[in-house]
């Protein structure tokens, strides 16, 4: 990367919930302006994950137990929330947890409260998130409540893109929308990415998730258990067979070969 320093380097970290350990010596590394992913079942820890990086755990009752997390080469460990997204990082939350009672006008302006840009700095990331959710623009003086989930899920994204972030953290962008709806949001992420902000995404649609990235972990049970490019593990027939709904091919043939030889009786007929 000719010296640039990571947009995020998590090292050995270990946080959870009192006695529980959801991460456990976790490492990872999202370069700058890359896209990566986090893959793994419901429960391996990825939203604590990002909850450990913006420094938000603790509002959910639980901490940090050790390790390390920087950005572009600063610490970010002690910083309360604020000053993470000051330092050029935003989340995207699981579940999209706008403001439903306020505007989607307002819901854009609480995201910039925090970043360090000025009122000029704010007028560019709302053209910014007008341009690239336009429907935000149209709807900006409607309560945010009554907006489909997937404006929801954009007015989410526009949101975390109004402090001008470095690096956006996405958990779960596609959970709950149809599938024209999640490849807006993927498409939205790729262009997001093209201006040059680095994405570190989790996403349960594995399939999506792999496309977007250049590289992907996978997390199991609090620990990585693989990790490279992203390309690598779509092919890794691991990942296609857990991750990606792929059965070994030769093994479904075998099957189908075994039931045509000794076809299973539908029924038993008695005779007299």
């Amino acid at each position: 990367m000719g010296g640039t320093a990571p947009a995020l380097e998590v090292t050995d970290l270990t946080a959870g919930y009192g006695p529980v350990h959801a991460l456990r010596q976790v490492s990872l590394t999202v370069p700058a302006g890359e896209v990566v992913t986090v893959l793994g079942a419901n429960g391996a820890g990825k939203s604590t994950l990002l909850r450990a990086v913006s420094r938000t755990l603790r509002f959910h009752g639980g901490a940090v137990v050790s390790g390390t997390v920087s950005r572009d080469g600063r610490p970010l460990d002690g910083l309360p929330p604020d000053r993470v997204v000051a330092a050029g990082v935003s989340q995207v939350p699981e579940g999209r947890q706008v403001f439903a009672r306020m505007t989607v006008e307002d819901n854009l302006r609480a995201g910039a409260l925090g970043s360090r840009g000025g009122r000029a700095a704010r007028a560019v990331s709302l053209r910014r998130v007008h341009e690239l959710f336009p429907v935000l623009a149209e709807r900006a003086r409607q309560p945010a409540g009554l907006l489909s989930g997937g404006e929801q899920q954009m007015l989410a994204v526009g949101r975390a893109l109004m402090a001008s972030p470095g690096l956006l953290l996405l958990d779960e962008p596609s959970l709950g929308l149809a599938p024209l709806m999640a490849a807006r949001i993927a498409d939205a992420v790729r262009e997001i990415n093209s201006q040059g902000t680095a994405v570190l995404l989790v996403e349960q649609n594995a399939a999506l998730a792999l496309r977007l990235a250049s590289r992907a972990y996978v997390l199991e049970v609090g620990e990585v258990t693989l990790s490279g490019p992203a390309a690598e593990l779509a092919a890794s027939d691991e990942v296609r067979r857990r991750y990606l709904g792929v059965v070994d091919e030769d093994a479904a043939a075998d099957a189908a070969r075994a039931q045509a030889t000794h076809p299973v009786l539908s029924r038993w007929e008695e005779t007299r």
